[in-house]
């Protein structure tokens, strides 16, 4: 394409034209993509809040896109910030840009086939509800009602994008108006194939500057060998430090007597009577088996759990080759059930195998683990998930193209080596040319050079990505603007609850900051100890998560000053409350996994036997970047002021305090709780500081 402005120039006109700041850290993140694109290299950038990181890749995308007339691939993890992207950020600098370019630049969201409304299915929920008698009257004149919904949402959509149906409705529900990618019977076979909302979608993201899809999509793309997305050279995962758990998540396998039991009533309409009838014994077998099984982690499997997996794993290859191939006449409804009966029938046959091919190897080579999974509304399931996901990374991910990974929590204990070895990436380019210096060879080989013979030194395994850490910092003086406050003077966590001690702690912080708290606890019954106990010894209003949904919560947080919110996990990474309503932020423990959650102790068992560290590699790692997020939550504009308030003493005492510290901004640091109180008090203005203890 004809000569286009600069990334600078254009960085410049959006941040004019979009009212904001110019920033240090902005324009160097879009110095280093640019670099990076062009260099053909990987770059892993942290870019603290206030950064304006949206920007910083957007700019350098969009003039990537359209000078190569190319696609950029921009991947989020939560639906917050793939809307922002697509319904303000893309917009409003589309619309900055257009003056400077030849045309307006062009973006589009795509999303899993599963989260558009399939027209054909809807016309089959018209029918039968899926598993209808699995469930009680009262859920099926709900879900009813529900389906319902959905047939007038139909005819006014223009998406069927689920995200844009409010009020939603339960997964129950939207399963009988969707399908997967594994159960579309296509476009062309489709009798509504011509009115798809998922063909919709995939036709409008080809040949735009700027797609945003989601970490999930894109695991699932890189499993399909690139067949979903359109055709790419660059991508940007904003978000990256939950690549790794989405990836996982997309390759785990959960094998259920309910999924079973569906493939068999799926298969009952291709199958003679006796075969389909065998797989729904398999299914009450497996159920039954796994009523008896212990809940965690299984190392070892037995005879009768195998047997029934094994059962499961016959009679669903039974079902699919009984199936045999299409017929050459051509019925919609009959292709649509076939294509429906197996993948229902694949899946539970392949997460049969996955469980029992777990178990081959002996302990110490295994690369899945295995455990099973009991909850009060669900039945019990049986998983299995690798160990690692970063081969998959390193071979689907990071081939012939450009990755930029991005978030404000990248760099844990002070480098970015923990999470790219997650990712399956090497030792970046400036260690490794750092090495090559102190052995006298050339110090960077560059991209285009080839591999010197005479090396005969271990500077990059084969295969390893090539790539470059970044921290273009924060806007934010951390030092000024927030205290971080160790309480050691309390006892240790322990299994019990809260001690007295540790709510008298909360209570007084709280006083002291007339509310405006954010506590982040370990357990869902942690945040619930507090609130109850809470509740009748201060004054200041507090919210505990589960009472209403998230985002009514926060609202009602961001809304009333003097509120505190009480909750688990979600709030840790999603509370974005700028100004007086959040001046204290109370951590009740450091946030390691559970020592018997099944996937982080596989984990951490597999690097200990290899002759690694686990407990650094994976537990302290783990709670790192789970710290740093959720005490980012303190500041989120420049105005900022607080106190975050860690009740655990191992953040100061512990020898991976350290590298748990160094995971954090540089905040002030105090472990005098008069202190804390006083700057809080301060803050509101409400008294002047007390005299430190005795």
């Amino acid at each position: 394409m004809a000569d286009l402005p600069d990334v600078p120039t254009l960085l410049d006109a959006a941040v004019s034209a979009l009212g904001g700041t110019h920033r240090e850290g902005q324009r160097t993140m879009a110095d280093a993509v640019t670099d990076a694109v062009r260099r053909r290299e990987h770059l892993v950038v942290q870019a603290g809040t206030g950064t304006g990181k949206s920007l910083a890749y957007l700019v350098p995308a969009v003039r990537h896109a359209m000078a190569e007339e190319t696609t950029v691939v921009v991947s989020t993890a939560t639906i917050a910030l793939q809307n922002q992207l697509i319904e303000r950020d893309l917009p409003r600098l589309a619309a900055a840009l257009a003056p400077l370019l030849p045309r307006e630049p062009t973006f589009a969201v795509l999303k899993g086939r599963r989260n558009y409304l399939c027209r054909n299915r809807l016309h089959a929920a018209d029918h039968e509800a899926e598993d209808a008698e699995l469930f009680d009257p009262r859920q099926l004149s709900a879900l009813g009602r529900q389906v319902a919904r959905l047939h007038e949402w139909a005819e006014e959509t223009v998406t069927g994008d689920r995200d844009e149906l409010a009020p939603g409705v339960g997964d129950l529900a939207w399963r009988q108006v969707s399908v997967g990618g594994n159960e579309c019977m296509g476009a062309r076979a489709c009798p509504f194939g011509q009115e798809c909302f998922a063909e919709f979608a995939r036709e409008a993201a080809r040949g735009v500057d700027v797609v945003v899809t989601n970490h999930a999509m894109l695991a699932i793309d890189m499993t399909q060998d690139g067949r979903l997305l359109p055709e790419h050279d660059t991508i940007v995962i904003d978000e990256a430090h939950e690549l790794v758990d989405r990836a996982t998540s997309v390759a785990t396998a959960t094998l259920t007597e309910r999924a079973v039991a569906t493939a068999a009533k799926r298969a009952g309409r291709l199958v003679e009577p006796g075969i389909g009838e065998r797989l729904t014994e398999c299914a009450e077998g497996l159920g039954l088996m796994l009523a008896d099984a212990p809940e965690g982690r299984i190392d070892h499997i037995d005879d009768g759990l195998a047997g029934a997996v094994a059962a499961v794993r016959d009679a669903a290859a039974a079902c699919v080759s009984a199936a045999g191939p299409a017929t050459g006449e051509f019925d919609p409804d009959t292709a649509s059930d076939r294509k429906m009966a197996l993948a229902a029938l694949e899946e539970v046959h392949d997460a049969a195998v996955r469980v029992l091919e777990a178990f081959g190897p002996p302990l110490r080579e295994r690369t899945e683990v295995c455990w099973l999974t009991r909850s009060p509304s669900r039945p019990p399931s049986l998983s299995a998930a690798p160990l690692g996901v970063g081969g998959l990374l390193r071979e689907k991910l990071f081939g012939d193209r450009t990755v930029v990974l991005t978030s404000a929590t990248l760099a844990l204990g002070g480098t970015f080596a923990p999470l790219a070895h997650q990712w399956g990436l090497g030792r970046e380019a400036a260690q490794e040319a750092a090495e090559r210096a102190e052995r006298g060879l050339h110090p960077d080989p560059g991209p285009e050079r080839a591999p010197d013979p005479d090396d005969d030194g271990p500077h990059r395994a084969a295969g390893e990505p090539r790539w470059r850490g970044l921290d273009v910092g924060s806007p934010f003086d951390h030092a000024r603007s927030g205290i971080l406050y160790v309480a050691t003077h309390l006892p240790p966590p322990g299994r019990d609850g809260l001690a007295p001690a540790c709510l008298d702690e909360i209570a007084e912080l709280i006083e002291a900051a007339d509310g405006r708290a954010l506590g982040l606890f370990s357990s869902m019954r942690a945040a619930q100890q507090a609130t109850e106990e809470l509740r009748g010894r201060l004054e200041q209003p507090i919210l505990c998560q589960g009472e209403d949904s998230t985002g009514q919560l926060v609202r009602a947080f961001a809304e009333e000053e003097r509120s505190c919110l009480f909750g688990t996990l979600s709030l840790w990474q999603g509370v974005d409350v700028p100004g007086p309503s959040l001046q204290l932020v109370i951590v009740d423990r450091i946030p390691f996994p559970r020592p018997d959650d099944p996937l982080s102790s596989a984990r951490q068992r597999a690097v200990s036997s290899h002759g690694g560290n686990g407990f650094m590699a994976v537990t302290a790692t783990h709670a790192a970047l789970l710290l740093a997020q959720g005490t980012g939550r303190l500041l989120r504009s420049t105005d900022d002021r607080g106190v975050i308030a860690v009740l655990d003493r191992r953040l100061a005492t512990a020898r991976y305090g350290g590298f748990l510290r160094a995971s954090l901004p540089p905040y002030w640091g105090t472990t005098d709780p008069s202190v804390a109180r006083a700057a809080l008090r301060r803050l509101t203005g409400r008294t002047a500081p007390e005299p430190a203890a005795g």
